[in-house]
């Protein structure tokens, strides 16, 4: 199996890394009337941000908010601040250089993840990425899900499979690592294909995520009138292996599952206990 991002990091900075999310008050394209209202139908409210810091105060005010909510876990390490919520190189331009060098400021700060979609690169954005990128390392997570554009329009994804290979080309060409979002379980998806696609066309790394159906979404809706059936535990994860069999050696898992909101998850209900759905997956990949 290709190698985790845990150790990839520890072996890049010589200490344990833990990820700061951080709430840069943007929204999404999808959201804003852009290209549609409500955003994909698998999104919440918080636009994925459920873990991400409020976006109350300054950048500054949330790192130093998320450091003390994690200090017990880090024992000395050091942190990636991560723009998680909705579309984070969705925004005017000013702003955008203010946050993102306000939150590799701090020397603790070893880099900066953003996740945003692939629409939303437009080439002043990429320069300004480029910019941060020579002063500490930058990686851009994109939203990809399903490599199926008639799955893409179901989930109302707003863009293209092409759209987002060309935004990979382009960061890549701009020297950023990109790490492409897949999810496990939407409805006729393949996420082998995905899976295999993703690695293809060069991404740096990966997260796999299971459909999570969250109460107040689109999904929930689907859900209730029978059109989505939740996967198990034992189905994820045989899917999941054959999703990493096709990846390239060299690429990173970033995750090997993704966390639901315990307060607003619908099903499934098993993905509510972390440490048994990866003592499982350890289990099933030989311990590793």
């Amino acid at each position: 199996m290709s190698r985790r991002i845990s150790e990839v990091l520890k072996e890049r900075f010589g200490c344990k890394i833990y990820k700061l999310s951080l709430d840069a008050g943007l929204t999404c394209p999808n959201r804003d009337g852009t290209k549609g209202y409500g955003g994909c139908i698998f999104c919440s409210g918080k636009g994925s941000g459920e873990f991400a810091e409020g976006p109350c105060g300054s950048i500054a005010a949330q790192l130093e908010n998320a450091k003390k909510r994690v200090e017990s876990k880090v024992g000395g390490g050091k942190y990636i601040a991560y723009f998680q919520s909705f579309s984070n190189t969705y925004g005017d331009l000013d702003y955008l250089r203010k946050i993102y060098f306000e939150a590799i400021a701090p020397d603790d700060i070893v880099g900066l993840a953003i996740a945003t979609r692939p629409d939303c690169l437009s080439d002043e954005v990429v320069s300004l990425l480029k910019d941060v990128n020579s002063i500490k390392p930058v990686w851009v997570e994109l939203g990809l899900q399903t490599a199926d554009d008639g799955v893409g329009e179901y989930i109302r994804r707003g863009y293209t499979t092409e759209d987002f290979a060309d935004a990979v080309k382009r960061l890549h060409e701009a020297g950023i690592e990109t790490v492409a979002h897949i999810i496990i379980g939407l409805p006729g998806d393949d996420p082998v294909k995905t899976a295999k696609f993703v690695s293809d066309i060069g991404a740096d790394g990966v997260k796999f995520h299971l459909l999570h159906i969250i109460r107040g979404t689109d999904l929930e809706k689907e859900y209730e009138k029978g059109f989505v059936t939740p996967l198990t535990l034992e189905e994820y994860t045989e899917i999941l292996k054959k999703c990493l069999s096709v990846l390239r050696e060299d690429i990173i898992i970033h995750r090997l599952t993704g966390d639901g909101d315990k307060k607003t998850l619908i099903a499934p209900l098993w993905s509510r206990d972390k440490k048994r759905v990866l003592n499982h997956i350890n289990k099933a990949f030989g311990g590793k």
